[in-house]
């Protein structure tokens, strides 16, 4: 029997994943939904959204590359 073993990359990767579908949910909910006591100078270009989809394409990225049932 072969050894396999799991790459860090694919787990930083589904954490980045997870992490970006956390923050882009949240950031499009303030975007629909602003909360009126919040005072912050450049709410309207919408940071969040940004970030989000950054961090899941590149959780993205590091997930499909370090896949552990890829063929090698």
């Amino acid at each position: 029997m072969q050894k396999r073993f799991i790459s860090i990359w694919f787990f930083i990767g589904s954490l980045l994943l997870l992490y970006g579908v956390i923050i882009l949910t949240a950031s499009i909910y303030e975007a629909v939904a602003p909360s009126s006591n919040s005072h912050v100078v450049l709410k309207e270009l919408n940071f969040g959204i940004y970030w989000g989809v950054l961090l899941i394409l590149t959780g993205l990225l590091y997930f499909i590359s370090f896949r552990p049932w890829k063929k090698q």
